[in-house]
């Protein structure tokens, strides 16, 4: 049995997708700013792209940016805001521990410029608080970045709460939703948001497209200088196909979002519930305000690297984290963050579930983990000093 369960790194692309972007790689191939007719035409796609992608998060279409995906939106939507505080001498920004590094890493960048950044802690569950959120607002705060659901450990955050902490306060807020869109629900409005991120790729639209919603009166500085593409913002000609079929895979998410969501959660607490029937297992991450098909768990007394190459020898593809830093051998930044010691957060395995998957698949998953397990720390010079209480237990 072969069982993709990979899939917060990245989906399948949908059907509805591929053939909503065939057409624009033949007959109507032409550059949307051209005056011509077949230009208009690829156009108006464009325009109808736009305004689907708007509905869907409940914006309007001028406030949606096309980008090549969530890092680029990301990166964005926090030098637009760090730039427009130092305009009014804000330059503190206000972020958490278990940001995506296309988070971490920009505003890393931006300490060095003479930013200050306060990183928050987050609960052993993977929670920010939003009380921590409001004592750390300051009068120069220019920005508050708070991803809306956590790519390992699938936390959801309480958005709309510290959304309107920092409306309330005056301060630009932003998510990186790229984890949370297509998967649950999103109003931008309701959620008191002002930038969100997002990525195709991740609800199954192709990969190298994404958008960036900017609450409109928000200034925004130019990415890309060179045309009058995004509003003059992001010069460049538009990846017409990507951007039609970002809007048809998303249309056809929210549609099936409801059903797939409630089947998914059914499969996901059998699969949290098969694993942690494995001795000295701990579920990374909050039980329930967590995605539907996220699933991460810790083995006390293996290293996740062998894990997950035993588990492609049977045919079950996983991860231990981020794919963005899936090459390296530091444990995950997340794991750390909601206070797994460095032993254990070497042993993560991270399971992320499509709506095709079936109790079957699960089952299998299941007893493939149980089996690898097992042979890992038998071969464990770490767990036999467990079992001989040489070493004491971290995972109760």
């Amino acid at each position: 049995m072969k069982i993709y369960a990979d899939n917060a790194a990245t989906t399948k692309m949908r059907k509805c997708a591929i053939d909503a972007m065939l057409p624009y790689y033949d007959g109507i191939y032409a550059n949307p700013s051209s005056l011509h007719t077949p230009g208009q035409i690829a156009a108006e796609a464009v325009r109808a792209a736009r305004e689907r992608m708007a509905a869907a998060i409940g914006c309007l279409p001028r406030e949606i940016y096309f980008t090549s995906g969530g890092s680029e939106s990301d990166n964005w939507a926090i030098a637009s805001a760090a730039e427009a505080g130092a305009r009014k001498n804000k330059k503190h920004i206000i972020s958490c521990a278990i940001e995506h590094h296309a988070v971490l890493h920009t505003l890393n960048k931006l300490e060095k410029r003479g930013y200050e950044i306060t990183l928050l802690p987050v609960s052993e569950n993977g929670i920010v608080r939003a009380e921590d959120v409001e004592a750390s607002i300051r009068t120069d705060t220019a920005l508050v970045t708070i991803m809306f659901a956590n790519n390992e450990i699938g936390t959801i955050q309480p958005i709309a709460e510290i959304g309107k902490i920092c409306r309330d306060k005056g301060v630009t807020f932003h998510t990186d939703a790229v984890q949370a869109v297509g998967h649950i629900g999103i109003n931008v409005k309701e959620q008191n948001i002002d930038m969100l991120s997002l990525s195709a790729h991740k609800f199954g639209g192709p990969k190298g497209i994404g958008a960036l919603y900017i609450r409109s009166g928000l200034p925004v500085t130019n990415l890309i200088d060179g045309g009058a593409q995004e509003r003059g913002k992001r010069a460049g000609t538009e990846n017409v196909p990507a951007i039609v079929g970002m809007a048809a895979a998303l249309d056809e998410c929210l549609k099936d979002m409801n059903k797939d969501a409630a089947k998914l959660i059914k499969l996901r607490d059998r699969l949290i519930d098969g694993l942690l029937k494995i001795p000295h297992t701990a579920l990374n991450g909050d039980r329930s305000s967590r995605l539907p098909g996220n699933v991460n768990v810790c083995f006390e007394g293996i290293e996740g690297e062998s894990l997950l190459l035993l588990l492609d020898a049977k045919g079950v593809y996983a991860s231990s984290g981020s794919a963005c830093t899936s090459g390296s051998l530091d444990p995950s930044h997340v794991l750390l963050a909601i206070g797994r010691p460095h032993s254990v957060a070497h042993g993560s395995l991270r399971l992320t579930l499509s709506a095709d998957a079936t109790e079957k698949e699960i089952d299998y998953i299941i007893n493939a983990v149980t089996d690898v397990v097992a042979y890992l720390r038998n071969m464990s010079p770490v767990w036999h000093d467990l079992l001989e209480g040489k070493a004491q237990y971290v995972i109760q």
